[in-house]
């Protein structure tokens, strides 16, 4: 009978492994603060903290973003930043390792199978794209060694321009100051433009969220006029071109570095621009 009431009994449940975002919620808990809390403190959105205690780094921006975010909930509830960077590290590395073998799994190719050898529109598309790559070649290259007395003279139509204008130099266009010369118009608009893919938050002095989004290549951002204060958080400052009145501006880094509090209004940008009276004093010595 005893033999029989251990076999009922339910064997016990596998223990649930406890990576990074459990021992930061635990440490959250512990000090008694709540995600909103967490989230005003740092400054990081609820949804990307509830993302990280829950362990789905795929969620957030990036990498870089996940570790960043990582350290500064870390500090915030009394944990060891590298360590908690390091244990991040080794779960996104982890993620990877297995969707990579997930998606392997026993779809490799095998050498001499025929069934898993290219289609016959994948050879056909092949043969089709090489042959376009061989005309355009063929046209390039006609065009590149053709004989010149086939092209206009520009020098002929030039000089005739002179002889008809009276004197030289009267009629031909006069080419503007260079723009990065001109004045800065600190009443013009602060542009952020960004020449890659880059997560940012711009909020004013009173810590209101003027906008949070991930800009894509080419994508712009027109920090509005009225903003009291305005400033900015990012991880790739030294992806995002500024603009002021449609002049160009240094950017905030050229590293890939995490920047908060960076007041981005039109003076404090111009006030960068400007050498400190120390650096002055360095230089001219």
């Amino acid at each position: 009978m005893a033999d029989d009431k251990n076999l009922e009994q339910e064997p016990p449940e596998a223990a649930e492994p406890k990576g990074v975002g459990w021992h930061l919620r635990q440490a959250r808990e512990g000090k008694g603060l709540s995600i909103e809390q967490i989230a005003a403190e740092t400054r990081i959105s609820k949804r990307h903290i509830e993302s990280i205690e829950a362990g789905r780094f795929e969620e957030l921006p990036g990498r870089t973003y996940a570790i960043g975010f990582s350290r500064t909930i870390a500090k915030t509830v009394g944990l060891d930043q590298a360590d908690v960077a390091a244990m991040v590290r080794e779960e996104i590395q982890d993620d990877r390792l297995r969707e990579r073998q997930a998606g392997n799994g026993s779809g490799t190719f095998e050498p001499g199978d025929p069934t898993r050898a290219p289609g016959g529109r994948l050879v056909w598309f092949s043969l089709f794209a090489v042959l376009l790559l061989l005309f355009g070649i063929f046209f390039a290259a006609r065009a590149w060694f053709s004989p010149a007395a086939e092209l206009p003279s520009l020098a002929a139509e030039t000089s005739g321009e002179v002889a008809q204008n009276g004197r030289a130099g009267e009629g031909v266009p006069q080419i503007s100051p260079n723009s990065e010369t001109a004045p800065v118009d600190a009443a013009g608009p602060v542009v952020f433009t960004a020449e890659g893919e880059v997560w940012v938050r711009f909020y004013d002095a009173q810590n209101r969220v003027l906008s949070e989004q991930t800009l894509k290549q080419g994508d712009s951002y027109t920090v509005p006029a009225d903003a009291v204060g305005p400033k900015i958080m990012t991880g790739r400052p030294n992806l995002l071109a500024i603009t002021i009145g449609g002049r160009s501006v240094p950017r905030l880094s050229d590293e890939l570095v995490t920047v908060q509090d960076v007041e981005v209004s039109a003076q404090a940008l111009r006030a960068r621009e400007r050498p400190t009276p120390v650096a002055a004093a360095n230089a001219a010595d």
